[in-house]
């Protein structure tokens, strides 16, 4: 740990936990699921806050109709009336692009069943230190660290040289519209921390991940006599194994960052219905899934790889091969996406976090797609640093551990003093 500037101290002790609880369960309460009213209405209190700090805040309704026909945009799962992007820039004594962009989301998937939650999942509430409720950790409390390392900022009294940035984005649960709006509204930054929730890890690459659509064609008969017919469901069957043994093969290899991770690249099935009539053998099967896309690889290569397994598949099968499964690609598309090797934001992040108390954090790599693949293809250095354990995402023990958020609050604010620099 480097021995901390006088303004350094100030600042991380400018960092209150009260402020930081407090805000996190205003943040919570908000049931942003994504494709909701409420997802504009978190968008609107992190406005107000961004206001409060001293931030220049621009918030704007994204033109949802120009990102339905951009050619560029990631794409939507769920339907929206509105969206709106927020991003509030601290202003430093000097003009220009900001030095250091903090990029978080505050949309949230939905609870599920409610039944498997201990309370209510839009009623935060704090267990050993722990803040529970859909959203904590995915990603609200990386959002709460990103404001609380302004207000610290603010409160010590501090005049930054540049600009420091903090972008609020809606959408990234479903493709990434709302990083895709702000970067298109002309947004920048020289490098962004996104605080994803990376349990102590520094993110440095992610896979990307596509949707797609199958859709199976039996022939139907009477359920008494189903020899007669060809069952959509047993046909299917046979096209997943053979998914899963391609699945197989695309994990050998894989960039070493990912760890023990058993499928950095996996291909899974979320979503089956099939059939109209309990006495009838079915005779269509409609198959939804995500499939992983290899760090660097283009996406039209992984759907290539894609169709043409499918291809063989139904080749080697006498009845698909007369009927072969149509596949489609619906939803929303996220390429893989990567800090460039050698950057100088992955010591300056290593360094900050360890100065702040949280130790070296390891690099590491994630199979899920984020918005980190935008920053980066509008060309700004991009990675992951935040609060909580992916692990415990889209589940109902969701949770952040609140001496995380104010641990990671301390670590980005200080890499905004070495970023933007103090007069």
């Amino acid at each position: 740990m480097a021995e901390l500037t006088d303004v350094e101290a100030r600042v991380l002790d400018g960092v209150d936990e009260r402020w930081v609880v407090d805000r996190l369960t205003a943040l919570v309460a908000v049931p942003s699921i994504g494709g909701t009213p409420a997802e504009s209405e978190v968008q609107r209190l992190l406005a107000g806050w961004l206001d409060e700090l001293g931030c220049d805040v621009d918030a704007w309704e994204i033109d949802l109709a120009e990102a339905a026909r951009a050619s560029d945009a990631p794409g939507q799962e769920v339907e929206r009336a509105e969206a709106w992007g927020v991003v509030g820039t601290l202003p430093g004594a000097e003009s220009g692009q900001p030095a250091l962009v903090l990029s978080g989301h505050t949309d949230v998937v939905p609870p599920g069943d409610l039944t498997l939650w201990d309370g209510d999942p839009f009623v935060p509430r704090i267990v050993g230190g722990d803040l529970h409720g859909r959203g904590a950790c995915d990603m609200k409390g990386g959002v709460v660290a990103s404001l609380a390392a302004l207000a610290a900022i603010r409160t010590a009294g501090v005049r930054l040289v540049r600009p420091l940035a903090l972008h609020g984005v809606v959408g990234e649960e479903d493709g990434g519209l709302g990083a895709w709006a702000t970067l298109r509204r002309g947004h920048r930054g020289d490098v962004c921390v996104i605080p994803e929730p990376t349990a102590g890890a520094v993110v440095t690459a992610h896979g990307g991940a596509l949707t797609f659509r199958l859709e199976v064609t039996g022939h139907a008969a009477h359920a008494a006599m189903r020899d007669r017919g060809v069952s959509a469901v047993e046909l299917f069957a046979v096209v997943h194994e053979g998914l899963r043994e391609f699945e197989a093969e695309r994990q050998k290899d894989a960039d070493p960052r990912f760890g023990d991770a058993r499928f950095p690249h996996g291909l899974s099935i979320g979503k089956v219905t099939a059939g109209d009539w309990a006495s009838s053998v079915p005779d269509r099967l409609v198959a939804e899934g995500r499939y992983g896309v290899r760090v660097g690889e283009p996406v039209a290569v992984a759907r290539q790889a894609l169709e043409t397994r499918l291809a063989d598949i139904c080749a080697d099968h006498p009845w698909l091969a007369e009927h072969p499964v149509r596949l489609t690609w619906v939803g929303g598309a996220f390429a893989s996406g990567q800090l460039p090797p050698g950057h100088e934001l992955l010591p300056a992040v290593r360094d900050a976090v360890s100065d702040a108390g949280g130790g070296v954090p390891p690099e590491r790599a994630v199979a899920a797609g984020t918005d980190l693949r935008l920053y980066a293809a509008a060309g700004i250095p991009t990675l992951h640093h935040g609060p909580g354990d992916l692990h415990l995402a889209h589940g109902p023990l969701e949770k952040v551990p609140v001496a995380e958020v104010v641990t990671a609050a301390r670590a980005f604010a200080l890499l905004a003093l070495r970023r933007c620099e103090v007069r």
